[in-house]
């Protein structure tokens, strides 16, 4: 690794403790630092974390003492991982959804333009809940509306690769979504801020037994008001976001 590329691995944890041990077995090929940050987990999740921690030396755990939601946990790994000197953080998240094979295309994309942010783009089976698969592109859309591209295919794919630096600093300039919302909403302020996206296609699957923290109702509320909160910044950079197309 060079000092430009110095990555780690974040997920964030709510309640998740029966296929978490799996997961980071998987990462230990990879001997990467893990940042694992549980956001308010029952005390069963939170002695799961703590033993991985004490079991892999490359594990630490953070603990948010109140669930505080999935954005939260996230903001609070990635100001943590900054401030520990690490470049960029690789999350991906801690219910088996995201196919490990696809890590190094994720880690070698980054490194090789670090600047940019890394997402991935779903590429589901016929685990998904048909609800979810169909309102996914309704929030495709405003992504495209609020960021007057395309550059952003597939924003609430929660495997990704985060520059460091450019999101602590907008997670410290701006008030963000705290819960699902917020992979959407980062995403689009560090398109408006010029960083380049690079999208991965990757397989993502829904487990029969996997734990769905997702609130139908209220997260799409939430959601539903983060689009429109973006529109309204988008209008205010629309002149900006447009000379982009012509440079």
């Amino acid at each position: 690794m060079t000092t430009l590329f110095n990555p780690c691995i974040l997920i964030p944890v709510y309640n998740h403790e029966k296929p978490l041990p799996g997961i980071v077995a998987r990462l230990a090929a990879y001997q990467l630092p893990c940042l694992l940050v549980d956001d308010g987990s029952e005390a069963s999740c939170a002695e799961v974390i703590r033993g991985l921690s004490a079991q892999y030396a490359w594990v630490q755990s953070i603990r948010l003492g109140l669930n505080q939601g999935k954005g939260a946990a996230l903001k609070a790994g990635i100001l943590a991982a900054h401030a520990q000197g690490y470049s960029h953080a690789l999350q991906i998240d801690a219910d088996g959804q995201h196919d490990l094979n696809d890590l190094d295309k994720f880690l070698t994309a980054a490194q090789q333009a670090p600047a940019a942010a890394v997402i991935g783009r779903a590429l589901f089976d016929a685990s998904i809940p048909k609800l979810r698969y169909y309102a996914r592109y309704l929030t495709h859309a405003w992504v495209h509306i609020n960021t007057l591209s395309c550059a952003i295919p597939d924003s609430m794919c929660g495997y990704r690769v985060y520059p460091l630096a450019s999101c602590a600093q907008l997670i410290q300039s701006v008030t963000m979504e705290n819960r699902m919302g917020f992979d959407t909403e980062i995403l689009v302020r560090l398109y408006w801020q010029g960083v380049s996206i690079i999208s991965i296609p990757t397989h993502v699957r829904y487990p029969l037994d996997g734990i769905s923290h997702f609130r139908a109702w209220e997260d799409n509320l939430l959601l539903s008001q983060t689009h429109a909160r973006l529109f309204f910044g988008m209008l205010l950079r629309m002149p900006t976001l447009l000379l982009r197309h012509f440079r």
